[in-house]
């Protein structure tokens, strides 16, 4: 079978960013399938390209059955709202005309966000004759609307029909929360299948201390409290400065945030301004070197701002913080935090409070014991329902039943 992925934001193992499709494309691989996939040469995470020049298409292969082909895509992805649509409309045409010299596809897989391509995928797998399974990783634009990121109104009602249309014609919708689905149902999904966001346990060794990582940082003793992932308007980062300050005269406690994205800059500014002296940004880092860094913290951070549309979400993040064996401080409402608290994985907190979170790291901080088992408890959730390759082969099963 000949898998066909249109996937912007797509990721590889040595690029910052997440790899779900990475990771799903080789066990699809591992299982003697063909995978192609058309994505951007442009960092979702970092807006900055792969090369110094932006190529019409250019080809990499990462094993004998699956292809990336990198496609043109405007480059100005994180210069503000507008050049992020031009971006995204350019792959969207880009990806379509490329995909067309595919030969001897099976089906064609679309994700959102961003949803553009998702339209792309559609029309391919018209041309082709061949299903079409469409991924709904975010409510786009739904989520965009929330966060007051898509104000016009002509354009929201564009991208609702659009979101519609692509519910509508997909012989398949993949969601990967529960929360989406009451959404995807109202909005005219009527074959939807929930494949859960999890984490490969094969990848983290929760035994490993991370000396390393806190040697070179010179962090032997000091209670380390992890932020992975997007700086964006939606992470709320803002919160965990507040926290810092709050515990600023805790002398072995240390924030530290990794990760790029448009609020970085202005997140570095602030810290300044206030003088921190327990936050260390560091710059975005490939999945790789992920495992080493999460072995290094003492508990790990997922926040997202008071919206009720992000109770609906399953983050990437917490998944590989749980499967690391570490604990997690989420300062998310809705399902993922019904996870964490079926699991005792970590601490919840209410969005947008910073006390809460300094109180959570403090209690964390005094009792190590704790915190450990929180941990451990995280780690068996993963392995018993959230693991990867078994997420893995229900997404194959459903690619099987639509060929």
């Amino acid at each position: 079978m000949h898998i066909l992925l249109i996937h912007q934001a797509f990721a590889s193992l040595d690029e910052p960013g997440g790899t779900r499709h990475h990771e799903l494309a080789r066990f699809f691989a591992s299982k003697g399938h063909k995978v192609t996939v058309i994505a951007s040469p442009i960092s979702y995470l970092t807006g900055r390209s792969r090369d110094e020049h932006v190529h019409w298409i250019s080809r990499e292969n990462l094993d004998e059955r699956v292809t990336i082909l990198r496609v043109y895509t405007y480059p100005a992805l994180h210069k503000s709202f507008v050049h992020r649509i031009f971006s995204f409309l350019s792959f969207m045409v880009s990806s379509f005309i490329i995909g067309l010299s595919v030969k001897d596809v099976d089906i064609v897989w679309g994700t959102s966000p961003p949803i553009f391509q998702g339209l792309t995928a559609s029309l391919l797998a018209t041309i082709k004759r061949v299903p079409f399974i469409f991924e709904v990783r975010d409510l786009w634009p739904a989520f965009a609307v929330a966060v007051g990121v898509l104000k016009n109104p002509f354009l929201i009602r564009a991208s609702e029909w659009l979101e519609r249309f692509l519910y509508h014609s997909a012989e398949n919708i993949i969601v990967n929360s529960p929360g989406f689905i009451s959404h995807v149902t109202e909005h005219g999904g009527l074959s939807i299948t929930l494949i859960p966001n999890g984490a490969d346990p094969a990848m983290f060794d929760p035994s490993n201390r991370g000396l390393r990582f806190r040697k070179q940082y010179h962090l032997e003793n000091k209670f380390i409290v992890l932020y992975a992932g997007a700086h964006g308007l939606s992470n709320d980062l803002g919160n965990i400065l507040k926290a810092a300050n709050l515990l600023r005269k805790q002398p072995n406690i240390i924030f530290i945030l990794v990760g790029d994205g448009k609020e970085k800059p202005h997140l570095v500014q602030k810290a300044d301004e206030m003088r921190l002296p327990n936050i260390l940004f560091l710059p975005p880092i490939s999945k790789r070197e992920i495992p080493e860094i999460l072995a290094a913290a003492d508990a790990c951070i997922a926040t997202l701002k008071p919206i009720e549309m992000y109770k609906t979400v399953y983050p990437n993040k917490v998944f590989d913080y749980m499967a690391a064996g570490r604990p997690v401080i989420l300062a998310i409402d809705g399902v993922i935090k019904e996870i964490i608290e079926e699991a005792n994985a970590g601490i919840p907190v209410p969005p947008g409070n910073p006390s809460s979170i300094a109180n959570a790291v403090m209690q964390l901080n005094k009792d190590p014991n704790k915190a450990t088992e929180m941990g451990i408890h995280g780690r068996q959730i993963i392995e018993a329902r959230f693991s990867r390759e078994k997420l893995a082969e229900e997404f194959l099963q459903v690619i099987n039943s639509l060929v």
